[in-house]
C-alpha cells in the first residue's frame, strides 16, 4: 500500500487494519497464523504473530503424549489466535487449538471421502479409550477395539495407527472412531485372498485358535477354519479336547469353502484310513467278541469294537430278565463287556450288537435243570387277576394259572389263597424257550392227583362210563379216583345230579362208588366226571330203545321197560 509523504489518520488506520485485520473481518481473532519462535522461558514459549505484543504458550502443548517438544528459539509454528491482546497487554495463543482446527479440517474432508485416519490411543475414559488424530481427540468405543475383546490395551497405546470415523459433530467437539472397522476391512481382504488360494480337498497345516463343544477353530494364515467334532476322528469324540489343544499345531484336509459366507469346513479324520472298509466281512452276523462301553442312552449302550467302530446294543437286547429299565442299570461307561454281531449295515456305518445273545438263555437253562413234571419252589412275586407269577432259580418267573392253583374251588377262591411273598410249591407243566414262558401247577402236589405228562388218563376216552370212588367231599364237588390206582378226577356239583335236590354233595361219602361219564381232560390230562352226564345218556338211550312219550308211554313207564331189560 503507498503512503504519502505526510500521513494522516486514517493511512495510518488502514495500515494498521493491513497488519491486524480490520474490524469487520474479525481481525487475526480465531484464526490460525504463522508465528516465530522468539524465546523460551521457563515452561513457556514466546511467539511472535505480528501484533504489537507477542503471546506465549506453554511448551507442553508442542510436546506428544509423554514426549520432548524439541522446540527452540527460530522455529516457525502455526498457533491459534485467541485474542490479540489481554489485559496483560500480550496476544493470547495457543498451539493445541491451532492443531484441533487443522485436523478437524483435514478429518472432515477424509470423513466425507470415507477415508481412514492416523491416531495414537493415548488414555482410558469409560466405556473406552481417547485418540489423538493429530490435535483432534476422538473416542474410541472399547468394542471398536478389535475383532474380539483385548484383554489388555498396552500393547496399543502410544503407536500410529489407522481408524475408520464413524462419526463427526464438530459443533459438540465429537468424533467417534473404530480400529475394528479397519481390522475387518483388512481381514476381509486377506480372507478372499486366501480362499481363492484354497481349494476343497486341499492338505494344510493350520493352528488351533479356539476350542468349543462342537468343534475346534483353526487358523489357516490369517483366515480360520472349523473342525467339527465329528470330523476329528472316525472314533466317538466326546470334546474336542481329547483330541487337540489351543496352540497346537495340526494337519487338516479341506472339505468345503462356501464362497459367499467365507466359511471353510475341514477335516483330520478324512487323512486316515476308513475302518469302515470290510467291516462286513470282518463282523459276521451271529460272531462273539468284546468291546467297551463309550456310550449310554436311553434306548441303548454304544459299545467301541475297535477304534471308529462302534455298535449299538438296543435296551431289548441288554439282558434276557431284566425289562423295561435303563441302560445305565446294566451296563456302565468303559465296562468291558462281550457281546453278538446282530446285523451290519456297511452303508449307514451301523452295528447292531447284542448284550444277552453272547449270555446263555436263561429258560433254557431251567429247561435243562427242570423238566417237564419236576417239582420246584420258589415266592410269589405278583398276583394277577388270571394267576400267579412265581420267581424261579435263574432269575425267571413261571406262572401258575389261576386253574392250576387248587382243585374243587373257582379260580378266583384259589387266587385268595395265596399272597405276595408266600414261599410255593409246583410242577413244571411246559417250557416255551423262545417265548420265554414258564407254565407251572399248584394242585398237581395235591393228593391223589395225576402226574404230569404220564399216562394215567391213556385208558380213559370222553364219553366214557366208569365207576369211581369218592375220595374227598368238598361243598363244591366231589374228589374221586377210577379204581384203586386209576386217573383222579373232580365231579363238579353241578354234575351231581340231573336235578336239583341231587346236586348237594352232602349226600356221598367218602369211599362210596358212584357210576360218571368222562367229560373232558383238563391241560394237565385229569379227567373231568359227570353223573348228570351219565344219567342224561342212559335216559337217552332208554327213550330210542323202549319208546318215546310221544307214543303215549310216560317216561316211568320207559325207564321201567328199560330196568326190566337191563335185569
Amino acid at each position: 500500500m503507498a503512503t504519502s509523504p505526510n500521513p494522516t489518520r486514517d493511512d495510518f488506520a488502514a495500515m494498521l487494519d493491513e497488519t491486524l485485520g480490520s474490524e469487520a473481518d474479525g481481525g487475526f481473532e480465531g484464526r490460525v497464523v504463522m508465528g516465530t519462535v522468539t524465546a523460551i522461558e521457563n515452561d513457556k514459549a514466546v511467539i511472535d504473530v505480528g501484533l504489537k505484543s507477542e503471546g506465549r504458550v506453554r511448551l507442553s502443548e508442542f510436546a506428544a503424549h509423554g514426549q520432548p517438544h524439541g522446540l527452540k528459539v527460530g522455529d516457525e509454528v502455526e498457533v491459534y489466535v485467541d485474542r490479540v491482546e489481554n489485559a496483560d497487554g500480550e496476544a493470547m495463543l495457543s498451539r493445541d487449538r491451532a492443531r484441533r482446527e487443522a485436523a478437524w479440517d483435514r478429518l472432515e474432508s477424509e470423513f466425507g471421502e470415507g477415508k481412514r485416519v492416523e491416531g495414537e490411543i493415548f488414555g482410558r475414559v469409560k466405556g473406552g479409550f481417547t485418540v489423538d488424530l493429530d490435535g483432534a481427540v476422538a473416542f474410541l468405543p472399547g468394542s471398536q477395539v478389535d475383532i474380539r475383546p483385548v484383554r489388555d490395551i498396552a500393547p496399543l497405546m502410544g503407536i500410529p495407527q489407522p481408524f475408520q470415523v464413524l462419526k463427526m459433530d464438530r459443533r459438540r467437539g465429537n468424533i467417534v472412531v473404530s480400529r475394528r472397522a479397519v481390522l475387518e476391512e483388512t481381514r476381509a481382504e486377506q480372507r478372499q485372498e486366501l480362499i481363492e488360494k484354497l481349494a476343497e480337498g486341499q492338505v494344510i497345516d493350520g493352528v488351533v485358535k479356539n476350542i468349543t463343544d462342537y468343534g475346534a477353530f483353526v487358523d489357516l494364515g490369517g483366515i480360520d477354519g472349523l473342525l467339527h467334532v465329528t470330523d476329528m476322528s472316525y472314533k466317538r469324540v466326546n470334546h474336542p479336547g481329547e483330541v487337540i489343544n489351543i496352540g497346537d499345531t495340526v494337519t487338516v484336509q479341506i472339505i468345503r469353502i462356501n464362497a459367499e459366507t467365507q466359511r471353510i469346513s475341514l477335516g483330520m479324520k478324512q487323512l486316515e484310513s476308513d475302518p469302515w472298509d470290510g467291516v462286513g466281512a470282518k463282523y459276521p452276523v451271529g460272531m462273539k467278541l468284546a468291546g467297551t462301553v463309550t456310550n449310554i442312552t436311553e434306548y441303548g449302550a454304544f459299545v467301541e469294537l475297535e477304534a471308529g467302530i462302534e455298535g449299538l446294543v438296543h435296551v431289548s437286547e441288554m439282558s434276557w430278565t431284566k425289562k423295561n429299565v435303563h441302560p445305565g442299570k446294566i451296563v456302565s461307561t468303559s465296562q468291558e463287556v462281550e457281546v453278538m454281531v446282530l446285523e451290519v449295515d456297511s452303508e449307514k456305518r451301523r452295528i447292531s450288537l447284542g448284550l444277552k445273545q453272547a449270555q446263555s438263555n436263561p429258560w433254557g437253562d431251567f429247561a435243562d435243570r427242570h423238566p417237564v413234571g419236576s417239582t420246584v419252589s420258589g415266592e410269589v412275586k405278583n398276583a394277577t387277576e388270571f394267576g400267579l407269577f412265581i420267581g424261579l432259580d435263574g432269575d425267571v418267573d413261571g406262572m401258575v394259572h389261576m386253574s392250576d392253583i387248587a382243585w374243587g374251588i373257582s379260580g378266583e377262591d384259589a387266587l385268595a389263597l395265596h399272597r405276595k411273598g408266600e414261599e410255593v410249591e409246583a410242577v413244571v407243566l411246559d417250557v416255551d424257550v423262545e417265548k420265554e414262558r414258564i407254565s407251572l401247577g399248584m394242585k398237581q402236589l395235591e393228593k391223589g392227583a395225576p402226574a404230569v405228562g404220564g399216562a394215567v388218563t391213556d385208558g380213559l376216552r370222553r364219553g366214557e362210563v366208569v365207576t369211581v370212588t369218592v375220595l374227598e367231599v368238598r361243598d363244591g364237588g366231589l374228589e374221586v379216583q377210577v379204581g384203586e390206582d386209576g386217573a383222579t378226577g373232580f365231579v363238579k356239583r353241578s354234575d351231581l345230579g340231573r336235578d336239583r335236590d341231587e346236586q348237594r354233595s352232602d349226600r356221598f361219602q367218602t369211599g362210596q362208588k358212584v357210576d360218571a361219564m368222562v367229560i373232558g381232560f383238563d391241560r394237565t390230562k385229569k379227567p373231568n366226571f359227570s353223573v348228570k352226564a351219565r344219567q342224561l345218556a342212559e335216559e337217552k338211550e332208554a327213550v330210542a330203545q323202549y319208546g318215546s312219550s310221544d307214543s303215549g308211554a310216560s317216561l316211568g313207564d320207559i325207564l321201567g321197560e328199560a330196568l326190566k331189560g337191563k335185569n
